[in-house]
């Protein structure tokens, strides 16, 4: 049986998202509130407390931004 590339990048995804303690959001803004929603998220979940990053972001043909946010759901 053949995988495809495919194949590998969905159990890659569903492993990550099953098992990592992350919470993620997912936000489609114009590139200056993307910029602020980023700034907001980052001041409401420091990194150093909750690990906060932008996980992943691009350029949509539109001009907006997807990016994704995570963080770890408490800073104990």
């Amino acid at each position: 049986m053949a995988f495809r590339p495919r194949d590998l990048a969905d159990r890659m995804a569903g492993q990550r998202k099953a098992g990592d303690g992350y919470l993620r959001e997912t936000f489609t803004l114009p590139r200056d509130k993307a910029r602020t929603k980023a700034r907001d998220f980052l001041a409401r979940y420091p990194k150093q407390a909750y690990m906060s990053s932008v996980e992943s972001w691009r350029e949509l043909p539109d001009g907006d931004i997807e990016f994704t946010m995570r963080r770890l759901p408490s800073a104990d």
